[in-house]
């Protein structure tokens, strides 16, 4: 038999950060019977892991999943890519113009094969074919869908009571909403054929990193809300206002936009609802909050650098109401532009969904260390899930799509807010562990819901895959300040001495990089770059002395201890051109490519991705594969790579393999011998 004979329809179910050790034990205990389906009804490794390319983080493996090719041929080796002249300077790397290597989705759009590809943030966007039978929705960005370019507010909490005087919207109050790796406020996007070479202006990122509460782990643990204070007090120029009902006003957009609002009793004369009112001349409310209850999808205007959007969608929980009307707190999500269609291809997309399933939902980023706004986040992510399984399963049941590559993001955004607490030894903890592992239970067993509105397809004929990028290791300790992947890591490199700090008038540190005696620095995830003569702007290391200096920054670096254990902090440093053994390096990668050691490390990027973590975790991804052509009930020994990801589907789906694919399809688990 010949390997394009067999034309089944293929469906990628990508769970960005599924964690396989966490899904088998969650699996053996009874958790997620929908999961325990597709083992049971389909082909995997009994520990389910799937080996990760590196660095393990967002960009470079969804990419490597897309295109079978390692991030060295990609080119996508970081969640940032470098700026190819400015040494302190990252660009934006979800851009498709970026990928050097061909995707599985066009092999299937150029053999005739409709094509949906959904929210997959790895040189998804813009589309990279013009073949009509390729339909793209978004993938700008990791979190929802719409939120890089679609989103124009953020998330606050609303808080009135009868002691307030005045109405004042505070921002960034601590304990509240941040994710260092979501950018949103991108430009408006270029469309295909737009130029995306190496010259291209994109989004340019610089951040430094002195201390880890300027880094990721400050994304979980001590982060920053707006809040809007509110009198409560009774009615005033209001002429529908029921009796007993209490005033107070939300500010929207920052404070730019008002809206009066009511906390009103109910028969027994309770205070248990609010309404919120474009003005008090207005008769119909534009929501009523329940107490206890989300909203959905409640429909308002936002105020986005002095631009009006007039049709946003925010999701909004009435948190607090005193029996008396005494006091209230109300959380409001960000908003997204219920009228953006920018990011999908083609825009009936979204007129289509929309109109059937209804407006992209918020995305929810809320502090892990309140346990309220945990409970928030988790029925955010409901709403998501609900959403983005109808909308995909109305395409696919009406539009005939023959090959789905999709993408949820639930998994990692959460369990970003509550990794970071699965170990006591950090310091940083305000809840015990014991909560935040029953909050990452409750995460597995969303996915698990939203995976198993898609078991129907198995009796369809479809060949189902499951897939994740990586997954996140809870770390025993508080990581050294080298390897964060949000900018150039000061702490390690300057102790070193190889980044120097400008100094000031009494001869102390400024948080200022003195270029002119700085050989090397740390940026992002795991490069380190030498500011060498000719290639960086402030480069002045001769590049002849480039492979001693290697030699001992590498040295230091491995002899580097954690000033708390004592113990070594890197696991692994190489030259470039030696990273090409774990398919990392090239132009595109720093010239040391490093890792740091298990236990010291930050929820992803930095770690192998044979990494293990506290409670169960792990930084592997996960594989399991169900359905049309694939064995049923079979475990396999063979080590199964994410760049045999689009091999396998391209068996499966009976097209040709991409063009730069470095894997191997798992042909252990096909039921036809090849």
């Amino acid at each position: 038999m010949r390997l394009l004979e067999e034309k089944r329809k293929v469906m990628i179910l990508g769970i960005d950060g599924m964690d396989p050790r966490l899904t088998r034990k969650y699996v053996d205990e009874g958790h997620l019977p929908n999961i325990a389906q597709y083992i049971e009804r389909g082909a995997c490794r009994e520990d389910l892991v799937l080996l990760g390319a590196n660095p393990t983080v967002t960009p470079p493996q969804w990419t490597t999943l897309a295109t079978g090719a390692y991030p060295m041929t990609h080119g996508i080796t970081e969640f940032f890519g470098q700026h190819p002249t400015k040494i302190d300077t990252m660009i934006y790397n979800l851009d498709s113009g970026r990928c050097q290597a061909e995707q599985i989705w066009n092999c299937f759009a150029e053999a005739g094969r409709k094509t949906l590809v959904w929210h997959w943030p790895g040189s998804s966007w813009p589309p990279s074919s013009d073949s009509p039978n390729l339909h793209v929705v978004d993938g700008s960005s990791p979190g929802t869908v719409n939120q890089a370019r679609g989103q124009k507010d953020t998330e606050f909490i609303v808080g009135a009571a009868e002691h307030i005087q005045s109405v004042t919207f505070i921002r960034d109050v601590k304990d509240g909403a941040s994710e260092p790796c979501v950018l949103t406020d991108l430009e408006a996007d270029k469309g295909v054929g737009a130029d995306l070479s190496e010259s291209y202006t994109a989004t340019e990122i610089n951040g430094y990193v002195h201390e880890w509460s300027e880094g990721s782990v400050a994304g979980a643990c001590n982060v920053a809300i707006n809040v809007c204070q509110s009198p409560l007090k009774a009615p005033v120029n209001w002429p529908t206002a029921p009796e007993g009902a209490k005033e107070f006003t939300m500010l929207l957009s920052k404070g730019l936009i008002s809206r009066p609002c009511l906390a009103l009793k109910n028969e027994a004369g309770i205070y248990d609802r609010v309404a919120i009112y474009k003005s008090k001349k207005e008769a119909e409310p534009i929501a009523i909050l329940e107490k206890g209850v989300l909203t959905r999808s409640v429909i308002d205007e936002a105020i986005h650098k002095d631009e009006r959007y007039p049709k946003c969608n925010r999701d909004m929980k009435l948190l607090e109401l005193a029996e008396d009307g005494s006091q209230l707190r109300i959380y409001v999500s960000n908003a997204h532009d219920a009228t953006f269609d920018g990011v999908w291809s083609p825009k009936e997309l979204f007129a289509k969904v929309t109109e059937n399933i209804g407006y992209p939902p918020p995305s929810y980023m809320t502090s892990g260390t309140d346990a309220e706004m945990v409970q928030v986040m988790l029925e955010g992510w409901d709403h998501i899930a609900e959403w983005q399984s109808k909308s995909i399963k109305y395409l696919i049941d009406n539009d005939g799509y023959e090959a789905v590559f999709s993408h949820y993001h639930n998994v990692d955004l959460q369990q970003h807010r509550l990794v970071d607490f699965l170990s006591e030894g950090r310091g940083i903890n305000k809840l015990p562990v014991s909560f935040y592992e029953e909050a990452i239970l409750k995460v597995y067993k969303q996915t698990d819901w939203y995976l198993g509105q898609f078991l129907k397809y198995l009796d369809e004929g479809w060949s189902i895959m499951i897939v994740s990028d990586h997954a996140l290791v809870g770390s025993e300790h508080m990581p050294a300040q080298i390897c964060d992947m949000t900018g150039i890591n000061i702490g390690v490199m300057k102790e070193l001495g190889y980044t120097v700090m400008k100094k000031d008038e009494n001869g102390n540190d400024t948080r200022e990089v003195d270029w002119e005696k700085t050989r090397a620095i740390q940026i992002q995830g795991s490069s380190i770059y030498i500011n060498t003569k000719g290639r960086w702007e402030t480069g002045w290391v001769d590049p002849a002395d480039q492979y001693e200096l290697e030699e001992q920054i590498m040295t230091d670096l491995y002899g580097y201890k954690h000033p708390v254990t004592g113990k070594r902090v890197i696991a692994l440093a190489l030259r470039n051109r030696d990273a090409a053994l774990l398919g990392c390096g090239g132009p595109r990668s720093g010239d040391i490519i490093l890792f740091t050691a298990e236990g010291y490390n930050y929820a992803h990027t930095d770690v192998l991705s044979t990494s293990y973590g506290m409670c169960n975790t792990s930084a592997s991804p996960i594989f399991i594969a169900a359905g049309n052509g694939i064995k049923k009930g079979f475990y396999t020994d063979r080590m199964i790579r994410e760049v045999d990801v689009a091999p396998t589907a391209a068996v499966l789906g009976g097209v040709r393999m991409p063009a730069q694919c470095e894997g191997a399809p798992v042909y252990q688990i096909f039921e036809t011998e090849y």
